[in-house]
């Protein structure tokens, strides 16, 4: 059952996506839950880093009264340079609207943080999500300190995997009592896997989904695997789905080493589309937060080669709804080898697979995340209204005591 909001006040909220992109799978949770809050007849305004105007989300957002600002655009940011004028431009807005909860959207877990810091000085409550966080990317010891208030400030930490949670903790110094795991809104319908394509045990057809961004993602990892005889001489197929700055260096690589069983099929909106055709997915990331293209497939009634970064183990167990390898050429290759020697079982283990993230992702994620904003803006405002009335206790300890 929802939350019945109407027996409250409306809030305000107001969402900064530092997403560097015009879209990415990082500004799924924060817009889609800001539509719901909106559509409840809450007020929301979205700053982003760089805003596609006819982008579906920015669009239905718009048609939602949430206006959505490019914060390299906004009044004293000359040619759209970001500066420390986007920065006041932002301050100045925030102080005017003096909103209930600000929401701080970042691509990994540092890189809104001046945002937060912000938001600490004006005394505005304010929540972090972080989509990802990098096991060879810690802060440096001069930025430790400020980086653990920052986080400790925020009413709320979301993380998209404990591993992201746990690795946070651990680059910070600091246990996060205020942190949870939250799950990303998918872009298939969740009631049943799709059809099995068929062929599995002639061939095996793989799709590579994700952003063509090589520090991250490692397609430059399976290429030099595929590129080993025995997968040159197998009946194995591997599309890569998606866009980014590195997909020229991919197709140069892949003509490199004589790669001939691959294809670049560029950026889709269609995923049951993907899976209609491919058997399994792979995946050779560096890094990852909970990859959205992992849940989708494995919605699909599809199995996984995935490396285990991120969240991909909480979601994939070894031999049963996928396979797991470490981010490396020989770790790949052997967990290929164990996909490639279990094939004709490849069915089961998409329906287990589609069995098992429907039990650890729920149907609405954003009706779940709107629902927890609401709650610890309802829980802030309440907390206002007692200090008010006593003086005696904080926003943060009594949003503490009735958020879960």
């Amino acid at each position: 059952m929802r939350r019945d909001s109407r027996a409250k006040p409306a809030r305000r909220f107001v969402v900064v996506s530092t997403c560097p992109e015009k879209w990415g799978g990082s500004e799924e949770l924060w817009s889609r839950a800001a539509a719901v809050l909106a559509e409840r007849g809450h007020r929301v305004s979205a700053f982003k880093t760089v805003v596609d105007e006819s982008h579906p989300s920015v669009r239905r957002l718009r048609s939602l009264s949430c206006p959505v600002r490019d914060l390299r655009r906004l009044p004293l940011c000359p040619q759209r340079v970001v500066t420390l004028s986007h920065f006041l431009s932002l301050t100045l807005r925030l102080k005017t609207r003096r909103p209930d909860l600000v929401v701080i959207s970042q691509g990994d877990n540092y890189d809104g943080l001046h945002f937060g810091y912000l938001c600490r000085k004006l005394g505005l409550p304010y929540t972090l999500i972080s989509q990802k966080a990098t096991d060879h990317f810690w802060p440096p010891d001069g930025a430790r300190r400020h980086r653990r208030e920052t986080f400790e400030g925020a009413v709320r930490c979301f993380f998209v995997s404990e591993h992201n949670r746990r690795l946070t903790e651990d680059q910070l110094g600091a246990s996060l009592p205020n942190a949870s795991v939250v799950r990303n809104p998918y872009l298939v319908a969740a009631d049943r896997p799709l059809p099995w394509p068929g062929g599995e045990g002639e061939s095996l057809r793989l799709a590579c989904v994700a952003r063509l961004y090589l520090l991250d993602k490692g397609q430059d990892i399976l290429l030099r695997v595929l590129a080993r005889e025995k997968w040159k001489a197998r009946k194995l197929h591997v599309s890569f789905y998606g866009r980014g700055d590195n997909r020229e260096g991919l197709e140069g690589l892949a003509s490199r080493l004589g790669v001939t069983n691959v294809s670049f099929e560029g950026q889709t909106d269609d995923v049951p589309g993907i899976w209609r055709g491919h058997h399994a997915l792979v995946l050779a990331s560096r890094t990852e937060g909970l990859p959205l293209a992992l849940v989708e497939a494995m919605m699909c009634g599809r199995p996984a080669v995935v490396t285990d970064v991120g969240g991909n183990a909480e979601v994939i167990e070894e031999g049963v709804t996928g396979f797991l390898s470490a981010p490396a050429e020989d770790a790949i290759d052997a967990a290929l080898e164990r996909a490639w020697a279990a094939r004709r079982r490849l069915p089961e283990m998409g329906r287990l697979a589609a069995r098992r993230i429907r039990e650890l992702v729920p149907p609405s994620p954003e009706e779940d995340f709107a629902d927890l904003l609401l709650e610890t803006a309802d829980a802030l405002a309440e907390a206002r209204a007692l200090r008010a009335a006593t003086g005696t206790m904080r926003d943060e300890e009594t949003v503490g005591e009735q958020t879960p």
